[in-house]
């Protein structure tokens, strides 16, 4: 039976703004992959270091997402992609009157996924980009000729400031002209000490600005409906197991860890974090432009693509597998011995981080620089720590995000569809999960491939006798300091080697 959902995209043209991103570059795959019969796909890119956009789409293909289509043989669908020279941050999204026309002539669906994720930007940033960026794409869509649909790429925690979210649209956190007029009006120095004041209980500008960005969607008189994805993480099953190429999240800390030199995560590991497949987030998208044609009933949909009600994920379900997994898929390019321990607070973290994260980064930065090579541990591991600041209220609070609507819009469809652009997790093992995360970041963040894998894990032998040599070097120099320095009986002395070894706990 052939798939309804590939059938609808057949000769459809599309727009994509955010296609270069993590989601971008899987959504278009997938379309590319799985909907063969597309006609075309417009991607928003803007010149960036120096490079104009027919070599950034250039360099786009030869991006790793692509590797299953070119073992497939299906690289002439890179043809259909056609790069359109523009910025959401800018008037007009920065594009000619030429291409505007050409966008407003042919294209029937707009995938919306631009945004700054940054979580330390600024109010005026994420303003201009989040909430004036998605004004501009509702404008040119409000002028597009036979726009079928417009899926907005929102995010669960839009509405952060309340902890069991349904898929609704809650009421705009403040009124939208005026935090524009504010953004238009005031300096940056007074923006920014007004931005608290500003955020009430959002926890920074992105979820605020994503927040409002939201009603000018639902204002926007379209044919539309907005997918709001939860903490997006690497590939379950397509385009590859493990597939990744972000460093946000899991996998970033992960490749940390593989490298020796991320040592203590702080995390609740009680708590329930919601993470979510990036092909899952693809499908969804993908499904939910389909639906908006197909569904009869024209109110704006919101779909929650999320895990926490429906296949829940606590660290406490890897923790004693995590160092395991970090030794069978060892990197070449480690540094130090890998060995991940879970704190439960910032201030144990920080605390431990100066034993196991920063005195190993300058001592290592010296090797280094000594070398002749680019010291980078230190500003690594102090930029993490200004961040978590930030982070604090994601890492030890704990969401509901309710996705009864995802659930259903899967149900909806035929066998072949929940297949091959399923919306379903609760079959998805987070253990087994793991292990492809951990060979994927392996892959894709660190390009090792397996075949390095003999040579990674006999260096990872050689890393672990020198941590233990390193551990028993440290532990006998507390030794002999306690003893001669302060004159301690030998009993005494005996009592700081295992009170040293659990104060280090594995360094």
């Amino acid at each position: 039976m052939a798939s309804r959902v590939a059938e609808f995209y057949n000769d459809k043209n599309v727009f994509i703004t955010g296609g270069t991103g993590f989601v971008g570059v899987c959504l278009i795959e997938k379309l590319l992959r799985c909907c063969p019969d597309i006609k075309n796909i417009y991607l928003l890119m803007r010149p960036k270091k120096g490079k104009q956009i027919a070599e950034r789409l250039e360099e786009l293909t030869k991006n790793s997402v692509f590797n299953r289509m070119r073992e497939e043989k299906q690289t002439d669908q890179f043809k259909k992609l056609i790069a359109i020279a523009g910025d959401v941050g800018e008037e007009n999204l920065g594009l000619s009157s030429q291409d505007r026309t050409t966008l407003i002539n042919t294209v029937q669906l707009v995938f919306h996924s631009a945004a700054t994720l940054d979580f330390e930007a600024d109010l005026k940033t994420t303003t201009i980009v989040n909430l004036l960026g998605t004004r501009r794409i509702v404008q040119l869509c409000q002028e597009i000729k036979d726009l079928k649909a417009l899926v907005h790429v929102s995010s669960a925690y839009v509405n952060s400031v309340i902890h069991n979210v349904d898929e609704i649209v809650y009421p705009p956190p403040a009124d939208v002209n005026t935090i524009l007029k504010l953004v238009e009006t005031l300096d940056t120095d007074t923006l920014d000490a007004k931005t608290p004041e500003i955020l009430k209980n959002h926890p920074n500008p992105y979820t605020f600005t994503k927040h409002l960005a939201e009603y000018e969607v639902v204002n926007g008189g379209l044919p539309a409906t907005i997918v709001r994805p939860s903490m997006i993480i690497g590939a379950w099953k397509e385009p590859i197991p493990g597939w990744t190429i972000s460093k946000n999240g899991p996998q970033g800390f992960i490749l940390g860890a593989s490298k020796g030199v991320v040592r203590r995560l702080p995390v609740a590991k009680h708590l329930v974090y919601d993470y979510i497949p990036v092909d899952i987030v693809v499908n969804s998208l993908i499904v939910a432009g389909y639906n908006v044609v197909r569904d009869s009933n024209k109110e704006l949909k919101v779909y929650h693509c999320t895990s926490s009600t429906c296949n829940t994920f606590q660290w406490e379900l890897v923790e004693k597998n995590i160092n395991t997994y970090l030794h069978k898929y060892p990197l070449r390019s480690a540094v130090w011995y890998p060995y991940l321990k879970f704190v439960p607070s910032l201030f144990l973290f920080r605390i431990s981080a100066i034993f196991v994260h920063f005195i190993p980064a300058y001592i290592l930065d010296a090797i280094t620089r000594l070398c002749g090579g680019r010291p980078i541990l230190v500003r690594l591991h102090t930029n993490v720590n200004k961040s978590l600041g930030r982070l604090e209220k994601f890492i030890f609070q704990e969401w509901r995000f309710n996705n009864l609507c995802m659930l259903q819009l899967h149900e909806s469809l035929s066998p072949e569809d929940q297949k091959l652009f399923t919306l379903d997790i609760r079959s998805l093992v987070w253990k087994d999960y793991f292990v492809d995360l951990i060979q994927g970041v392996r892959m894709y963040l660190s390009n090792e491939s397996p075949k390095s894998l003999p040579k990674a894990r006999s260096k990872d032998k050689i890393l672990m006798i020198a941590h233990l040599g390193l551990q028993a070097a440290l532990l006998g120099l507390i030794w002999w300091l306690v003893k001669n320095l302060f004159a301690t009986t030998w009993t005494k002395t005996g009592l700081v080697v295992p009170l040293a070894y659990i104060l280090f706990d594995q360094l």
